[in-house]
C-alpha cells in the first residue's frame, strides 16, 4: 500500500447522550471538563493536533456543538438520520471525506485521548495496516484508524454498531500504547471529574 498522504479525523458527535441526562436537557458534549474546556472541544482539539483536518458530524438541533467545533476549525455536517445510531452518523460523515486516503474515527465524548495516540494509529496504517486500534493494559480502546480498503463497508454502516463488525471480522493491527484515555469517555456526570 502506498503511504497515505491525506488522513482525516472523523469526530462522531451526533449521539443523544441519554445515559448522561435521560431527560435530554444537558448535552454532555457541552459540559466543562475540570480545566474549563468543553468535552467536545477537547476531543476535537486532540484530533486536530494529530490529523490537521477534522470532519465532525452532529445531530439536528445541536447548533451549540456545531458552533464550538467550527470555532476550532473543524468542518461540520448535520446528520439527519442521527437517531438511527452511530453507524448512520459514521456513514454520513465519511461521505463528506470519502476522497481521503485514511481516517481516524474518534468519539466526541472521549476528550482524554492523547494526540500522540492518534498519530501512532495513523502511522500504523501508513505502514500497511488496514485497521489500527490502540491497546493499553491488554485492552482495546478508541479511536480507530482505517485505510481506504474498508471504505465501502464503512459507508454501509448502520445502527449502533458503527464499525464494530469490521473490528471483529477483519485483520486488525493492535498498537500498544500507554494511554488510558482510550477507555475514558463521558457517559455520566461523574465522569467529568
Amino acid at each position: 500500500m502506498s503511504e497515505p498522504h491525506r488522513f482525516v479525523g472523523v469526530l462522531l458527535a451526533a449521539g443523544k447522550g441519554a445515559r448522561f441526562d435521560p431527560a435530554g436537557v444537558q448535552n454532555k458534549l457541552l459540559q466543562n471538563l475540570p480545566e474549563g474546556e468543553l468535552v467536545v472541544s477537547a476531543s476535537a482539539r486532540h484530533l486536530l493536533a494529530a490529523t490537521a483536518e477534522v470532519h465532525a458530524v452532529v445531530r439536528p438541533a445541536a447548533e451549540r456543538v456545531k458552533v464550538a467545533l467550527e470555532a476550532l476549525g473543524c468542518s461540520v455536517s448535520v446528520c439527519p438520520d442521527a437517531e438511527q445510531g452511530m453507524g448512520a452518523s459514521l456513514a454520513y460523515a465519511l461521505r463528506s471525506v470519502s476522497d481521503a486516503d485514511g481516517w481516524v474515527i474518534a468519539l466526541g465524548d472521549m476528550p482524554y485521548v492523547r494526540p500522540a495516540t492518534i498519530t501512532a494509529l495513523m502511522r500504523a496504517v501508513q505502514a500497511g495496516a488496514d485497521i489500527a486500534v490502540p491497546v493499553c493494559d491488554g485492552r482495546r480502546g478508541n479511536p480507530v484508524a482505517f485505510s481506504r480498503r474498508h471504505l465501502d463497508q464503512l459507508l454501509a454502516s448502520k445502527g449502533d454498531q458503527g464499525a464494530r463488525s469490521l473490528l471483529q471480522t477483519q485483520p486488525v493491527v493492535e498498537v500498544v500504547l500507554n494511554d488510558r484515555g482510550i477507555f475514558r469517555d463521558i457517559d455520566v456526570p461523574g465522569d467529568l471529574g
